[in-house]
């Protein structure tokens, strides 16, 4: 177990005011003007025969992927910067529609809440959990709601073999094609598909599609990224990249997100509220689901 003590009292010192957390900056640098915290960093324990993993909040995703991988092992979240900012913003990388999303790494958390105190949410294995399941709320919250301390994660084995290939095959006959694909992105022209398994069984499902092995994915358009509905998502036109399975578009142009429904955001401003009556922790900070 990490201690939290030292970091809960900078997170619960109200007399210094509002306060935000930052790692490596990777997804996010901390709010102008605001009083900075850093969630503590280190491997606590790892189990592999569980396939779970505790660390600090401030650990570097990499460095916890590199650990892991050491027993065969990896865990579902995008690379680079900390584990605790990667399950605060709650965005899954292109291998989600294999891997899922990262809500489901998540099995336990402790995290200080804006009264600075010490609270434990979920349990260390997948069927223990009774009440309201707290981890789903703060994955995606970025921090409004309490900052991450300490984490149990769920842990997922290496597969002997991965290997990205690309078609200009159509995306349908792709998808129908293969097998349980870690990731499958379409531009309009070409189709990547991320396979993982045995090596002699990737060559055979890539030969019978006549892909060819390449050395990674499409660089994502940056301007803009949206989640649509699957007729939506495909329908795209410019310069983008479809997430196929996931509906998650990413375009060159700059998007405007439509206007919440209201009662959503009544519900998320009213959990926000009793999490955090104040509003202290990063306070210009919208919540996000």
């Amino acid at each position: 177990m990490i201690d939290l003590a030292e970091f809960a009292a900078a997170v619960g010192d109200a007399d210094a005011g509002p306060v935000t957390i930052t790692g490596l900056g990777t997804r996010g640098g901390p709010v102008p003007g605001v009083r900075c915290v850093g969630a503590p960093a280190g491997i606590a324990w790892l189990q592999p025969d569980e396939m779970t993993v505790c660390c600090g909040a401030g650990t570097p995703v990499d460095e916890l992927v590199a650990a892991l991988a050491e027993h065969r092992q990896t865990v579902a979240l995008p690379a680079g910067g900390t584990v605790g900012g990667a399950l605060s913003v709650g965005r899954a990388d292109v291998r989600q529609l294999g891997w899922g999303p990262v809500r489901d790494t998540l099995l336990q958390a402790r995290y200080v809440s804006a009264a600075g105190e010490v609270v434990k949410a979920g349990g260390p294995t997948v069927k223990n959990v009774s009440g309201f399941d707290v981890c789903r709320l703060l994955v995606g919250s970025r921090g409004t709601l309490g900052f991450l301390g300490e984490v149990i994660l769920r842990t997922r084995p290496l597969a002997r073999a991965s290997q990205w290939y690309r078609t200009s095959a159509e995306p349908a006959v792709v998808q129908r094609g293969l097998y349980r694909p870690v990731s499958l992105l379409w531009d309009g022209t070409m189709v990547w598909a991320l396979l993982e398994g045995h090596p002699e069984d990737l060559a055979a499902q890539a030969a019978s599609l006549g892909m060819e092995p390449c050395d990674g994915p499409p660089t994502l358009p940056t301007g803009s990224r949206r989640v649509l509905p699957p007729a939506e998502a495909m329908a795209s036109t410019g310069t983008f990249v479809v997430e196929l399975g996931v509906g998650v578009v990413h375009h060159a142009d700059q998007w405007t997100s439509p206007t919440r429904d209201a009662r959503e955001a009544a519900l998320a401003e009213a959990v926000r509220r009793e999490m955090d009556p104040t509003g202290r922790l990063n306070p210009v900070l919208p919540v996000h689901g």
